[in-house]
């Protein structure tokens, strides 16, 4: 059987997903690459990926992919990591630079100004350069590791996930891993892939572990090791439980009415693809 291909994203808050890929045997099962997050959906649209942590709007332009249970990058509070950086006063607000990196946070961003924030808004693609972002717009949609080493004392900032929770009481889910279900028909038949990934979650988030990635990544972005510990265990929640799929669900729903996503299809998890595919 061949080697799974693993397309990952290279931020802080996929390090505890991918703890028993780097730390144990895990990742010698597969081949692994790191990249940003639209880049990872488009490896799993181009075929080149099997498995991705993609963006959950990249799932509504990927066909034939199978959710892996269980496991999310989501929030059910300020995330931190993904903001609105404005000049000026939200109403003030009319043109807006978004993040080329991203795709969830973009479709977010979209639906906050259709439902709630009101107006209309002028949107143009950049690279997550908040200084060059404002030089050419009012407000920067700025996300992941970028987002975080911001000075939000120099700017009026909005964190999406705290937004979209406010308006709407449900957690925001804003990545989950997937498998290309014809990439199942390949693999080992006695890899559970749904424990395997859950598992790695799960080690990455013993406090030890937790204290491991902190010290690796507090220099790396500037910020104390506090810091990063709190927004591992705090600011992002790692499940993809039933709270947090009601509130996938209702984002699909409301990016589809304002014409920021296409509609995606039924949620489709690995069980139901693996059965499939036999």
């Amino acid at each position: 059987m061949k080697h799974l291909r693993i397309s990952a994203i290279s931020y802080l808050n996929t390090a505890p997903l991918m703890w028993d890929f780097e730390h144990g045997g895990a990742g010698a099962s597969f081949d692994i690459s790191y990249t940003l997050p639209a880049q990872c959906a488009a490896s799993l649209r181009e075929g080149s990926a099997d498995i991705g942590i993609i963006p959950a709007a990249a799932y509504c332009s990927i066909p034939k992919l199978a959710i892996i249970p269980g496991v999310a990058i989501a929030s059910r509070r300020a995330v931190r990591s993904i903001l609105l950086v404005s000049k000026v006063p939200l109403k003030a607000i009319r043109t807006v630079a978004l993040d080329t990196s991203s795709m969830t946070s973009v479709a977010l961003t979209k639906v906050l100004f259709a439902k709630w924030w009101g107006g209309e808004r002028t949107f143009l693609a950049m690279a997550p350069d908040i200084e060059q972002m404002l030089k050419q717009s009012d407000a920067g949609l700025v996300i992941g590791d970028p987002a975080l080493q911001i000075d939000r004392s120099q700017y009026v900032t909005y964190d999406l996930a705290e937004e979209w929770i406010r308006f709407t009481g449900k957690p925001f889910v804003f990545a989950f891993w997937a498998v290309r279900r014809a990439a199942l028909q390949d693999a080992a038949t006695d890899v559970d892939l749904a424990a395997l990934f859950q598992q790695s979650r799960d080690h990455g988030l013993e406090p030890a572990n937790v204290d491991h990635i902190a010290r690796k990544w507090a220099p790396r972005l500037g910020l104390s090791e506090a810091m990063v510990e709190d927004y591992l265990t705090h600011s992002i929640h790692y499940s993809l439980d039933a709270e947090c799929l009601a509130g996938l669900r209702l984002f699909y729903q409301h990016a589809e009415e304002c014409g920021a996503l296409a509609g995606a299809s039924p949620l489709q998890f690995l069980e139901v693809a693996r059965a499939a595919a036999s």
